[in-house]
């Protein structure tokens, strides 16, 4: 039998033998989504006795936005989230993360296929000869050696511990892409709510700065009195200390802001000096007024943490398949050509040519118990992350229902607070004129400013709210495409 017919033959027997192998450990099959129906959510947001000025409904079955941050009618923040999945860190440390997970899976993938290696070996030899016999024909003691060689060396995947492998790493390299989808969402959501607190802010520093010119009015008016002997100084001394304690609040508020302000710049990837130049207003964003949410039977397939979840029982469950896998007998086949000569142009004479063919078959006899602790340690790791799988999911929907809870209370909030601002708007305008008219004291005039800044205040508060609120809602309904949203 000739040299190329053996080689041919021993391929032929190991790609036999790995197509004839079947796979170690379980199959793994995709968990059931739960069998839920629809949202324990109102249509509409608010109640008919207490209803906002801006209803929001929750359309059910509808697909939802994988662009929902396009809803709140904003171009610069479009552009500010375009540039936050562009330029942010994490989200470039999390594609790093899924190329080198793709390409490990790469790289295992190529052990299904034999590995083929050639060598070169040139040496220069002295042989005592009186000692020992020449081992060249011609006698000569001093001589060059060549050698080369072809080796090829091949493990057939009898049991699929190798396809188990591969299946752990595309398991794991999906876990990665749903890990980067989830930077994706966060990072949105983060961006989004970021400025919509930033604009919250301003809101109330605006709301603030309102209240305190009126005060600045009224204290004039009651200086120019106390001047004409209308009223005692002590009237015109509790004006000046309740504006001054109103103008107390503002320091803080603009500390926050501009504390807002330094983590979009981070979250778009420049420095707190080099934050974005532009400059968020509540009364500028739109409330989403529909908000589709989709089938809840989808909700899993849609959630990025449950998705990635799902990938790691994937992943622990190929370990078990790897971990019997080891506890079964391994073969290897080898196939070794080549030739020696004392010089190149001996290389390719028909004396000068060598050739082995070889298998291996091995099976671990005692290790300790080593092998089969690993595997129930596998099996164990499987079971953690099935748990693992089923808290994502009951925390999936917990975080929609509770959103959705959190918009029903934040209309009836604002609706509220709008019926205070205008109430106590209404009452500060009487208070204003009997004052005047001499017919209400400084102290009422006081309460007054105060009721209508609190009110001014809790509105602009209870507005951020709910729309920070529909950005949790929108997270928590999952969305951001992983390839076409960073682009």
């Amino acid at each position: 039998m000739s040299r190329g017919v053996a080689t041919r033959r021993l391929l032929a027997l190991g790609l036999a033998t790995a197509l004839a192998g079947c796979a170690a450990g379980p199959d793994f099959r995709p968990p059931p989504a739960p069998a839920v129906e629809a949202y324990a959510a109102p249509a509409v947001a608010g109640d008919e006795d207490v209803a906002p000025s801006e209803p929001q409904a929750f359309l059910a079955q509808s697909p939802t936005d994988t662009a929902w941050w396009h809803r709140f009618g904003s171009p610069q923040l479009d552009a500010l989230v375009d540039e936050a999945l562009r330029a942010n860190p994490t989200v470039q440390a999390a594609q790093a993360a899924l190329r080198a997970a793709e390409e490990n899976t790469a790289a295992q993938r190529g052990a299904y296929l034999p590995q083929v290696s050639a060598g070169l070996g040139a040496s220069r030899q002295r042989n005592p000869v009186d000692v020992l016999s020449p081992t060249l024909t011609a006698g000569t003691p001093v001589f060059n050696l060549y050698t080369p060689q072809v080796s090829v060396a091949f493990t057939p995947d009898v049991f699929g511990t190798n396809r188990r492998t591969v299946e752990g790493l595309a398991a794991q390299a999906e876990l990665a892409r749903w890990q980067l989808q989830a930077t994706y969402q966060t990072l949105v959501a983060n961006v989004v709510a970021t400025a919509i607190a930033e604009a919250g802010l301003r809101a109330q520093i605006a709301a603030t700065e309102h209240v305190l010119a009126l005060g600045h009015e009224s204290t004039a008016i009651a200086r120019r009195q106390f001047e004409l002997g209308s009223i005692a100084e002590i009237d015109v001394i509790a004006q000046e200390a309740a504006l001054a304690q109103l103008a107390g609040t503002l320091p803080g508020l603009r500390q926050q802001e501009e504390m807002a302000e330094h983590q979009l710049a981070t979250l778009t990837g420049h420095l707190p000096g080099e934050a974005p130049a532009v400059r968020f207003e509540l009364d500028a964003l739109k409330l989403p007024a529909q908000i589709p949410l989709g089938v809840p039977s989808e909700l899993v397939r849609r959630r990025p943490d449950v998705r990635a979840a799902e990938a790691n029982l994937h992943a622990a469950s190929a370990a078990v398949g790897v971990a019997t896998g080891n506890l079964l007998p391994q073969l290897t086949l080898t196939a070794t050509l080549g030739s020696v000569a004392t010089g190149f142009g001996g290389l390719f004479t028909s004396g000068a040519n060598f050739w082995s063919l070889g298998a291996n078959l091995s099976q671990t006899l005692f290790a300790g118990g080593e092998l089969v602790h690993r595997r129930r340690a596998a099996v164990a790791q499987f079971d953690q992350a099935g748990a693992g799988y089923r808290q994502a999911v009951l925390l999936a929907f917990q975080s929609v229902a509770d959103s959705l809870r959190a918009l029903q209370h934040d209309a009836e909030a604002t609706a509220l607070a709008e019926r205070a601002a205008a109430k106590s708007g209404e009452a500060l305008a009487i208070t204003r004129r009997q004052q005047e008219l001499g017919a209400a004291g400084y102290l009422a005039l006081i309460s007054a400013e105060q009721a209508y800044n609190q009110a001014l205040v809790s509105l602009a508060a209870a507005r951020t709210a709910r729309f920070a609120d529909t950005v949790a809602l929108f997270q928590a309904l999952g969305g951001v495409e992983p390839e076409a949203q960073a682009r």
